[in-house]
């Protein structure tokens, strides 16, 4: 990040050299690899996927194709946090500063505008079923989503261990852990066929897994966006950090503060204090690197410190400020 105020005479102070990356919004680090379960995850879903496509193609069942393409998503959603914790540990380089931070972004942003094309795709097919029902197998829908629901709970049991010290694979594990529920939708949609005879079931069951998929992507397209936009992170208060920094003995004023997610684990922050009295030194900054990780999940502040006379100077000082 370029010092954007290195033409005034004051002291530009980095406060984040002791710490490291730390989920957005929390404060603990998972335990370092869960390669393993990732992989383990990705290999049973992706098989699940083939298996439920399969068979729905067969069975005539588009509940079964409906839940095979929520499946995908789960397979994509594993790939994009297995990715994001690799892309985390690849260090930055002259050209790329940051590192791979905002890797995981676009991919979760372009993974939300597929899902929802597909669900789009999907609810099409399901209203023609249900003008013009078909029979389907539910002998088969029940033994295939009985599969899944073992493939969701075995994954999410998998990464339940990392789930309160990483956001990325919290969020992998919730994802997971709600699929296994939705599969027992669709198991509950094979009995009824059976002691029913309703045919309608199958699409009308179809296009609640469609709502389902909705909700959980449109939260994910919401976010992803939001982090590519550089927005706050919706687990930080803005104005509360602003206050932090204004509680400081000799602050005077606060402004240029910025927050924003450097990618799907880390948070970035940038403040200029104008202050009259402070003083500046190593442990002031080695407190301020310590309170904004600890209180705000905030693991790579800049702080830019500015007398009031330099303060009137800075470029990025509000108008309004005086």
């Amino acid at each position: 990040m370029s010092d954007h105020t290195s033409d005034h005479d004051h002291d530009h102070s980095h406060a984040d050299e002791r710490s490291h990356s730390h989920g957005v919004g929390g404060h603990q680090q998972a335990p370092a690899d869960f390669g393993r379960a990732f992989a383990i995850g990705v290999a049973l879903n992706t098989g699940y996927v083939v298996l439920e496509a399969g068979f729905g193609l067969l069975s005539g069942s588009l509940a079964l194709l409906a839940d095979a393409g929520h499946n995908l998503s789960d397979v994509l959603g594993l790939l994009l946090a297995w990715g994001a914790v690799w892309l985390a540990r690849r260090r930055p380089t002259p050209r790329r500063t940051y590192g791979y931070k905002r890797g995981p972004i676009l991919a979760s942003l372009a993974n939300a505008v597929i899902l929802l094309l597909v669900v789009g795709a999907i609810s099409f097919e399901a209203v023609r079923r249900l003008i013009s029902p078909e029979p389907v197998a539910s002998d088969t829908i029940l033994w295939v989503a009985v599969i899944g629901v073992f493939v969701n709970a075995g994954t999410a049991w998998l990464l339940m261990a990392g789930r309160k010290g990483d956001l990325n694979i919290r969020g992998a594990f919730l994802h997971m852990a709600a699929d296994a529920g939705v599969t027992v939708g669709v198991i509950v949609a094979a009995l009824l066929i059976q002691w029913t005879g309703w045919q309608w079931l199958d699409p009308a069951i179809s296009l609640v897994i469609g709502i389902v998929i909705v909700v959980g992507t449109w939260g994910l397209l919401r976010e992803s966006a939001n982090l590519a936009m550089d927005a706050v992170p919706s687990t930080i208060d803005h104005d509360e950090v602003g206050t932090y920094f204004r509680g400081f003995p000799g602050v005077s004023e606060v402004h240029d503060l910025h927050i924003w997610g450097m990618g799907t684990t880390e948070t970035a922050l940038t403040v200029h204090l104008v202050c009259t009295d402070l003083v500046v030194d190593d442990g002031l900054l080695h407190r301020i690197s310590h309170e904004v990780r600890e209180r705000f999940g905030i693991g790579h502040a800049t702080v830019q410190v500015e007398t009031p006379e330099i303060a009137r100077l800075c470029s990025l000082r509000p108008d309004h400020v005086v």
